[in-house]
Order: structure tokens, then sequence, then C-alpha cells
């Protein structure tokens, strides 16, 4: 039986057959007329290649046609490829350069399918680079290197034509710039080191020139506008025909040379900079530096210490015209200087909404601004005016608003809101102990006297200041505000004890008001010598108190409670609206006429001050009930007093005021003496889980505990410490001096 055996192809015959296949190829790339390939033609092609391979040795030219399939593309990119691009320059090149590249990646790709078996098996089982990338490195090597400086500068060159404003190419830039990365083949390191590299470079010159001319000639708006423009554009060019992995390199660039570069020029520029456009209210240029700034690396600290700058410098003017308005009102009225201090208050109140709103929306409620905000009120808010301290002005403002008759008209919602803000401001003063202490007494005053305009407002700022400085804070007050409510089911309690007992009738109306000590302030008590009147009502209630409970002690404070008597006067009878020691003091009067200083001050068993105070009241203020001998403005231990059967007035029902203690000294005092103890516990706390400390570490973190409260005095500190180790809470050690141990 006979055996076909297929004819041998010659290397030379082979390879003539296939160069006219590249020559057809070369043909149709160059655009001459030549008809497609057919598939017949292919597969001829094919078929060659594979028979060259599969014959046996020595005619297996696999290796001799892998080394023609690289000189095929040398002989075409020298001959034909070079000579049309170095011809060329500019576009004119870039538009070749484009032209020739997608041609090439056409020739390689019929080309390896021509030499397909060749992939298959003999560069697979050889390790050798593939077809497809044997071809493209003949274009890296061959046109790639020679060219690749003349395609930057032109690229450069129009990049930098558009940023003049003229139009260009786009889509040639994206096809150009593309070659750079598909010529690294997976990598981006053409690109980077052949491109990117000088591209950086010469945006950051140019936005270097640009920037020194602004600078000069614009106003900080103007120039940010510029600013945020270019980076816009240089985002939009990424978008069309940079590389993506550019864009936040080339951002950084641009933001350096006009940014940071500039920063502080631009910032404290006089008539534009970040000061002016905080105080001309540019809200919309703000926003821009903000997201301007906020970009570069610690960009936002300079404007966030110019916003502290400038709101400090606007509190402390504040501070100052409240300052020179109190002291102008001085000399007028007290009540003028009251008003002015709660007009300081309101307007305060309206800073901190201003800038709390510019931190919210033009800031974008950034950090950095939120502590620019609250170091800045820090600063002022701890500032006192005309002698008071600022958590007085706090606690006098929020009783303005709450008391009866407040100089403050509002709404309810309108109180809620301002209550809302006093709260806030009250985080920025260092004395919350001294606001609570004053806060207290104004609450109580309300509270007793029936001052409060509404209840649930009393609530409410009891809960936002629970919310603000915890329970603590507010436990004693919330406290004063329930006493009320019990003391209220206590005398409807007591009224039907005396309905039910005809034996236990005081013979007059009586409101007795129960309070716990702990809650409320400490008010001084006397044994005032009540009036016989009187003394039936005490023991009327005792007695109905001990029905409720036999465990508990009452003292009375008769410094607090209010009559309604009648005066008989020869024009008409009148009621007198006085307190419980005017009462007293003037129902001596029905049993003597005339009574000297000293009587009247045995009889009621009270202080010189305090009798003082209430004989000035009757005698000397605008009600004269009492006639004084002599007729002099102030009471003396020599005057004595009489009835004033003549008095009269156009109401039937008058109220007779005492001059007002000022408490202002006490409550200072109060606050003092509990910051000793608050002092004293929390250095003991402190010791108690370290055993053994040093001063300095003591006292830092004697601070940090009390801070929420109050700044407590490092020299106070000190004192305390003292006193804890004479009292034997700790001893100093004996070889260190500033290393205290504690004593269990």
């Amino acid at each position: 039986m006979a055996i076909n055996e297929r004819k041998v192809i010659d290397l030379e015959h082979g390879w003539e057959y296939m160069q006219k296949g590249i020559t057809k190829l070369r043909n149709i790339l160059e655009g001459l007329p030549e008809p497609q390939f057919s598939s017949e033609d292919y597969m001829m092609l094919y078929t060659t290649i594979y028979n060259m391979c599969t014959q046996k040795p020595p005619h297996d030219y696999s290796q001799q046609l892998y080394d023609r399939y690289k000189e095929a593309f040398e002989e075409y990119i020298t001959s034909k490829v070079m000579p049309s691009l170095r011809e060329k320059h500019d576009e004119f090149m870039l538009r070749e350069l484009v032209k020739r590249w997608s041609n090439h990646k056409v020739m390689v790709r019929w080309l390896s399918r021509f030499f397909h078996y060749l992939d298959r098996y003999f560069i697979a089982r050889r390790s050798l680079p593939p077809l497809n990338e044997v071809g493209l490195t003949c274009f890296r090597e061959l046109v790639y290197k020679e060219m690749n400086t003349k395609v930057r500068d032109a690229v450069i060159a129009l990049i930098d034509q558009e940023r003049e404003g003229e139009q260009i190419d786009r889509a040639l830039l994206k096809n150009v710039l593309d070659i750079f990365v598909e010529i690294g083949m997976g990598s981006m390191d053409c690109y980077v080191a052949d491109f990117e590299d000088a591209m950086l470079a010469d945006s950051a010159a140019y936005y270097s020139r640009k920037a020194s001319n602004w600078i000069l000639q614009d106003s900080c708006p103007d120039y940010m506008l510029k600013a945020e423009e270019c980076l816009k554009r240089e985002k939009d060019r990424v978008a069309h025909y940079l590389h993506a992995s550019s864009e936040q390199k080339l951002l950084e660039k641009v933001q350096h040379e006009l940014l940071f570069v500039n920063a502080t020029l631009l910032l404290e520029k006089e008539h534009s900079g970040c000061h002016a456009l905080l105080r001309d209210d540019k809200r919309e240029d703000l926003s821009r530096m903000f997201r301007l700034f906020s970009r570069i690396n610690k960009g936002l600290d300079p404007v966030s210490l110019i916003f502290k700058q400038h709101v400090t410098a606007e509190g402390m003017t504040l501070v100052k015209q409240a300052e020179d308005a109190a002291s102008t009102k001085k000399a007028e009225k007290r009540d003028a200087v009251g008003f002015q201090e709660q007009v300081f208050v309101r307007k305060v109140i309206e800073l901190h909404d201003k800038y709390l709103d510019y931190v919210n929306n033009c800031f974008q409620n950034h950090n950095l601004f939120h502590k620019a905000l609250k170091e800045a009120f820090e600063i002022f808010c701890n500032k006192g005016v005309a002698g008071s301290s600022s958590a007085e002005l706090l606690a006098n403002f929020c009783d303005n608003i709450l008391k009866k008759g407040g100089s403050e008209k509002l709404s309810d919602e309108a109180i809620e809101e301002t209550l809302e803000k006093v709260v806030k401001l009250l985080a920025y003063i260092s004395d919350k102990d001294l606001f609570a202490e004053f806060y207290r007494k104004k609450l109580a005053r309300r509270l007793l006297f029936d001052k409060s305009a509404n209840d649930d407002h009393e609530r409410s700022i009891l809960t936002k200041l629970k919310q603000q400085c915890g329970g603590q804070f507010t436990s004693k007050m919330e406290g004063m505000v329930t006493d009320l409510t019990v003391a209220r089911d206590h005398q409807s309690h007591f009224e039907e004890y005396i309905n039910n007992n005809s034996q236990a009738n005081p013979g007059i109306d009586l409101t007795v008001t129960v309070l716990t000590t702990g809650y409320w302030p400490s008010y001084k008590s006397f044994d005032l010598n009540l009036p016989a009147e009187m003394i039936k009502c005490v023991e009327v209630f005792k007695e109905f108190y001990q029905t409720k409970t036999k465990h508990r002690k009452l003292t009375w404070i008769y410094s607090l409670g209010t009559c309604n008597i009648n005066g008989k006067f020869e024009p008409k009878t009148m009621e007198l609206i006085v307190t419980t020691y005017q009462a007293s003091a003037l129902l001596l009067f029905n049993t003597s006429d005339k009574l000297a200083y000293p009587e009247i001050m045995s009889q009621l068993n009270l202080t010189d001050e305090d009798v003082v105070r209430l004989l000035h009241s009757l005698s000397c203020a605008k009600y004269k009930i009492l006639n004084k001998e002599p007729n002099t403005r102030s009471v003396a231990q020599t005057d004595t007093f009489e009835f004033n059967s003549k008095f009269t007035d156009k109401l039937k029902r008058i109220k007779i005021p005492l001059p007002p203690v000022d408490e202002k000294k006490k409550v200072i005092e109060d606050v003092d003496k509990d910051r000793r103890y608050a002092i004293d516990a929390s250095i003991v706390r402190i010791m108690k889980s370290r055993k053994v400390l040093g001063h300095q570490q003591l006292v830092m973190e004697c601070v940090e505990q009390l801070g929420r409260m109050f700044k407590p005095d490092f020299k106070a500190i000190k004192k305390r410490i003292e006193d804890l180790i004479t009292r034997d809470y700790l001893e100093r050690d004996k070889e260190n001096p500033n290393m205290f141990r504690y004593l269990a």
C-alpha cells in the first residue's frame, strides 16, 4: 500500500509565498488598491506556516519563521513608517502617529493570525515572547523610543494652548495618550515616565506664572473664582483625554501652585481677604474659600484661626459696648443697667446664631470651625460686664424671660427657642456652678412669690440644663419645682383639716409652703417675736403637720412670708400687702402710739440690719405708713416712730416693698464654699484610686475632673491639699515633698 507523503516546503520558497501575503497586507494598510483577504487566502497562508513548522527536522523552520515574523515588522517600520513620521511636525505628526499606530495594531493582529501555529506550540514550549508582544515591541523600540519626546512636547504645547482658551482636537490627544498607555503593555511606566512627569512639571510652571500675576491684580474672591474654575477645567481635561490615574496628581499640582504657595497672601489681602469676607458677610465667597482650602493639607488651619480671631473681636466689641452703656446708665438708674445686660445677652445669642450658621453652612459643619467658634466664645463669654459675671448675666436673662412681667414679651415657641440658645451659651462659661447658684436664687423667688409665668417653661429649661450639664447640676432645682407641687397638696389638706376641726381655726387666712431644706438656697431664720395673731397660726399648722409626719422638723423662714393687713387711716381704710417682718412691726403700733428704735428692735428680736431695712421701707420710702422723728432720709438708732393716721393713697390696695438685699456677695461666698468641698472630694477620689501621686499630676487630674463645672484655681487646689494633709487624708513623701500618699 502506498503512503501519500507530503511534499517538503523549502524555507525560501515558503517565505516567498508568505512575503506575498505580507506585501498585500502592507498595501491594504497604505491605502493602495488591493482586494481584501478572502478566507481561502487566509487558510493558505496559515497552512503554509503550519506545514513549514510540522516538517521533520532539519526542515522544521519554526525558529526561522519566528525571526522573520519580527523582521517583517522591522522592515516595514524602517522603510515606510519612520520616514512618514520624520517629515511631519506638531499636530500633523501626532495625526500620522495615531494612524501608524492604528495600522500597526491591525498588522500585528493579521500577521499573528497567519503565524498562529507558532504561538500555540513553538513559543509555548520555548517560553518565548508571544507574537502579539513581539509586534508591539518592534513599534516601541523603533518608533516610540525615537518619537516620544517630540510627541510629548507637541501634546503639552496643545494642552497649554487649550488652557489659554484655544480650541484643540481633544480626540486626537486622547488617541495619542492612549499610545503611551498601550505601549506599556499592561504597565503605566511609559505613560508616567515619558509623558505624565513632564506634563505635571509644565502644569506647575504654567499655574505658578498665572498665580503670581493674579495675586497682585485680583481681589481674594476673584482669585478664588479663577482658581475654582481652573481646577474644574483640569478635572474636565482628565475626563476627556488624560488617563484617570493623572487626576489626583494633576489637581494636587494645580492646588499647590494656586492655593498653597499663595495661601497667606490670599487670606490676608487687606480689603478682600478672609477678615473682610467675614466682616462683609460674603457667605458665597466663604463657602468657596472652604471648598478650595479643604483640598490642601492643613489648608483650613489659617482660615479657622482667622474665623476665631474675627468672632472673638466681634464678641469683645459687644462686651465693650455693654461696659460703656452700663457706666453711662449707672448714674441714671439700676433698671437701665439691668436692661443693658439683657440687651448684651440677646446680642451674644444673635452673634452665636450668626456664626453657628456660618459653621454649619459655609464651613460644612467642619470640626475645626466648631472648635474655633467654641474657643472664641469661651474667651469673651467669660468676661464680666459692669461688675457682673457672665454666669450672673445669663441667670438674670433667664429670669427675665421666665418671670411674669419680664421685659421680654415672647411667644411660647420663641421662649423655648431662646432658652435652648441660652443653654448652648452656658457650655462656653467656665463657672457653671456660679450660674447654677444664681439661677437657683432666681428660681426660688419666682416659685415662692408666684412670679413664674409658665411651669412648662420652667421644667423645659431644667430638662435642657440636665442634658447639657448632667443630672447633678439640676437635681436641686428639680426638687424645688416638685416641692411647690407637694406644697399645694399640703395646703389643700391643711384647709380640709381646718374645716373638720373647729378648735383648730387660726382666725385668719393662712397659706403655708413647706420646702425641703436641701433643695433651696439657705435663708436666714431668726426667732422673730411674732404678734399673737400669728403665733396661733403657727401652732395650728404645727399640730396639723404632726398628723402627717412626726420625723420632720419645721424651721419657719419669716423673711420670705407676706401678709395682707388692713390699715385704718383717717381718710379711709386701706389694704397693705407687706412682708411678715413689716407686718410684725406695724402691728406693734396697735398697742403703742409712739415707739423708739431700740423698743422696736427688742420687741421684734431682729438684727440692726433687718430693722433698719424694714423701718426705712415704712417711713422713708414711697409710702410713709409711719412718721419718723427726725424726718430724715435714713434711719438711725435714736429715731422715734409713730403711726401716720393721715396717710392716704388713690389706690385701696398697695404693696409696700422692702429694699432688695444684694445677694451677689452671698451667692459668691456660697459657691466658693461648695468649690472647696468639691476640690476636697476630687482630690480624695483621685488619691484613693492612685494611692501615690506627684503634685503636678494630682493638680492636673483635679482640674480635669472639675472642669465641667468650674475652672479651679491652682492656688485653691494647693490650699486644699495642705488642708487635707493637716486633716490626715494625705501625707507628703518623706524623701520627695512633691509626692503625696493617701492615708486610708
